[in-house]
């Protein structure tokens, strides 16, 4: 009789042994799993928020290039073209929204030169330049936006370029 004792608690704790094991194996590939799915959605993300940030560039490169089009095309007398004026102030209007947009989407590293190029376009087109030439104006700003833009896009997502 003993020995029918022993083997039905050899067979129990088998029986025990094996299911704990099964259940620990079952939490370890959940677990894996579940870390899988997290850097998965994390690399998507970055993906997504990367482009965002290019197609907010873009636009704002759109939206500066109409304001130099405006500043090249300003006539020489102020105040004689109504037609231009509205555009321009439209231009201006847009390319400021645009600025706004790569400020929330973009690192702030960016900000400064985003800033700075959109004033410069607007000394420009509001002829606060004086005698100087609008490219002449505008190189170093565009430069810098686009070096900082770059840098932006470049830098691994979260990270400052």
């Amino acid at each position: 009789m003993a020995l029918e004792v022993w083997t039905s608690v050899l067979s129990l704790t088998g029986v025990a042994l094996g299911g704990g094991l099964t259940a620990l194996s079952q939490r370890v590939t959940q677990r894996s799993a579940e870390r899988a799915e997290e850097r998965r959605l994390r690399v998507a993300t970055g993906e997504a928020r990367r482009a965002e940030q290019l197609q907010a560039i873009k636009e704002f490169i759109a939206c500066a290039q109409e304001a130099e089009r405006a500043a090249y095309g300003r006539p020489d007398s102020w105040g004689d073209d109504d037609d231009w004026r509205a555009s321009a102030g439209a231009a201006m209007t847009t390319l400021w929204v645009a600025e706004r947009h790569l400020v929330l989407l973009c690192h702030p590293n960016l900000h400064a030169s985003v800033h700075a190029y959109g004033r410069a376009l607007n000394q420009a087109v509001w002829r606060e330049i004086g005698d100087t030439e609008v490219n002449e104006h505008l190189e170093e700003h565009k430069a810098a936006f686009m070096t900082a833009a770059r840098a932006s896009l470049s830098a691994p997502s979260g990270q400052a370029p």
